[in-house]
């Protein structure tokens, strides 16, 4: 995935990465632009929680976002064997 594609997905996101972190401002976002590290700084920062927490929040944020297809995890279940 290039940078451009990086920016717009971002761009898509910020809605959802607000609603879920609400005490992000606009600046926040605009500085993490996408950072999955720069994001889990900013929530550590913001809600004074440790990095593995911040991660772990992140981690389900995205699962939630984006839930395995049927097909990717049948693909999964296969290679795993």
């Amino acid at each position: 995935m290039n940078r451009e594609q990086v920016k717009g997905q971002w761009n898509q996101m910020k809605g959802s990465v607000r609603k879920q972190w609400g005490k992000l401002t606009e600046d926040d976002l605009e500085t993490i632009a996408g950072g999955r590290e720069r994001l889990a700084g900013k929530v550590q920062e913001r809600y004074g929680i440790s990095k593995e927490e911040a991660e772990r929040q992140i981690a389900n944020f995205d699962r939630a976002l984006h839930p395995p297809s049927a097909d990717s995890t049948a693909e999964y279940k296969r290679r795993a064997g």
